[in-house]
């Protein structure tokens, strides 16, 4: 397994490293032996849309149809190469500092997110929105799982964003049937 996440990363523009695209090749395509992906992009895309000003109506739905637009290229391009290709929803970021979201930020986010949960490019959806943010206010991260700076996960953010990704995505029985098997041998 390889983590090729960048601190700051995007999908359409290059930031603190070259964007999502750009990098798509050189990360996945040419390592030997991929056979998974998942991708798990586009907050910062989201955040840095307004964070030096505010923008019209028509920006954010563009960078939302842009986006969109990536993610399917990004199918498009593991499929071609045989990789069975996941997407995670996009976590909740309302109230950090850094990007400092809105109310369209956040209307932005949600319509990314309802379309990676039912679209059919990619070969499944890990929903990582759903295990980090909190129920009382789905807008924000759970303060559990939350590092303090109410846009990244701590240690047990990450640690239920990874319970969340169901092991059977890639061929191996879930957690529960490796123990009942475990039992049964006694």
């Amino acid at each position: 397994m390889l983590n090729e996440g960048i601190d700051g990363n995007r999908v359409l523009l290059d930031g603190w490293g070259p964007n999502a695209l750009s990098r798509f090749d050189r990360d996945v395509l040419v390592l030997p032996g991929v056979r998974y992906l998942i991708v798990l992009e586009g907050i910062n895309d989201l955040g840095n849309l307004t964070r030096e000003q505010k923008v019209p109506p028509a920006a954010h739905l563009a960078l939302v149809e842009q986006l969109i637009a990536a993610y399917k290229q990004i199918a498009e391009r593991a499929h071609a190469h045989g990789i069975k290709a996941y997407i995670g929803t996009v976590t909740p970021d309302m109230d950090n500092s850094y990007y400092p979201p809105d109310a369209f930020n956040e209307a932005d986010r949600e319509e990314l997110n309802a379309w990676i949960r039912i679209q059919h490019d990619f070969d499944g959806v890990i929903d990582f929105d759903a295990a980090v943010r909190d129920p009382a206010h789905p807008d924000h991260m759970f303060p559990a799982y939350d590092s303090g700076d109410h846009l990244h996960p701590g240690p047990a953010g990450y640690q239920v964003m990874g319970d969340a990704v169901p092991l059977s995505l890639f061929g191996v029985p879930e957690k529960k049937a490796i123990l009942h098997h475990a039992r049964s041998k006694r």
